[in-house]
């Protein structure tokens, strides 16, 4: 093993080209951790957002940006790795706290998950971030089950195609938002039942009347600020409104009286920060009920653009900053992936 590595860092406060290559010590591994060789990271909101100093990483966590990664057990805790069944050389992906725009990175054995069959590492490197968030904030805070309706705000987004794969596959109906009629195809195409053009179409209005003036049971909302306003409309009575990040603002306003009346639930989550043990029950339950779903092919990773991490000469800068470019243009539907070798 090298005792260095290459790393994706971010040398500065700024846009996408204070993304650097640089050389780092190889990370060591502590107790119930274990050692990724890296192959493909997965490029997140949050990662642009920790790049423009809005979203510093948690105490304890790597400076590095990247939250989930795919690769090879490289070492470990080996008593933790018994008890996980885990082996070196063995594929697994991982959700982690930090450090994923690296050759290698260290992740607790808990968060690591086996690769599902069939998949690459590019399309593992995909699921983590996404799969955790849909499966704790719809299924577990949002608790939709079958037969009910989820409005996915941002429906062509990494977080938006898993959701609307998961809840089609559970039973669920669904209405997508997104910004172009491309988008909103790329939603139906995924199951989405009805998508919403948000830039054409009011959301409000268009989910009332795609409900029968019922609306709707379950939100999943990335925007907030004055979405919530209308999202409270779009409820029905015992509906649920899951807040998972704030791109509209921290402010809301909203007609108190309605959330009483119609006996709404507004919740809200953040993951990079919670404790281990509680990412760890979110993995076990997302063997017990995505995987077999990715097995089985009733959902899959939606890649959309694949970088190489190590490709300073190219035009256009560097990997990791035509990947933050990407995402900030908002011109992608699903995932961005970093390679770090053949994957």
């Amino acid at each position: 093993m090298f005792l260095t590595m290459k790393v994706v860092e971010i040398a500065s406060v700024g846009g996408p080209d204070v993304l650097h290559l640089a050389d780092r010590p190889t990370p060591v591994v502590g107790q119930g951790e274990v050692l990724v060789r890296v192959t493909a990271s997965g490029v997140n909101r949050p990662d642009v957002l920790q790049r423009a100093g809005k979203y510093p990483p948690p105490p304890g966590a790597s400076d590095i940006p990247g939250l989930e990664i795919a690769g090879y057990v490289a070492g470990g805790d080996a008593d933790a790795m018994s008890s996980a069944g885990l082996q070196l050389g063995d594929r697994v992906c991982a959700l982690v706290s930090g450090g994923g725009y690296a050759e290698y990175c260290v992740a607790p054995v808990g968060q690591c998950l086996p690769i599902p069959g069939g998949l690459t590492d590019v399309e593992a490197a995909s699921l983590p971030e996404t799969v955790f968030t849909v499966w704790s904030n719809v299924f577990e805070r949002g608790a939709l089950v079958r037969g009910e309706t989820l409005l996915v705000q941002g429906g062509s987004s990494g977080i938006g195609v898993t959701a609307i794969q998961m809840a089609k596959a559970r039973g669920a109906h669904v209405i997508a938002t997104a910004g172009s009629d491309e988008k909103c195809d790329a939603c139906i195409g995924l199951g989405a039942d009805h998508a919403i053009n948000y830039k054409l179409h009011d959301f409000e209005t268009e989910v009332l009347r795609l409900t029968d003036g019922r609306g709707v049971d379950v939100i999943l909302d990335m925007v907030a600020g004055d979405y919530v306003r209308k999202e409270v409309k779009c409820l029905a009575e015992d509906g649920r409104l899951v807040i998972i990040a704030v791109q509209g603002g921290v402010k809301s306003e909203m007609d108190a009286g309605l959330i009483l009346r119609k006996r709404l639930t507004i919740t809200g989550s953040t993951l990079r920060a919670r404790p281990v043990a509680f990412k760890e029950a979110i993995a076990k339950s997302c063997i017990q009920h995505v995987w077999p779903l990715l097995e089985t092919r009733q959902i899959r990773p939606v890649v959309h653009s694949v970088f190489a991490a190590v490709d300073v000469g190219q035009v256009g800068g560097s990997g990791a900053a035509r990947a933050h470019t990407l995402m900030e243009s908002n011109m992608h539907v699903g995932k961005i992936v970093l390679t770090w070798s053949a994957a």
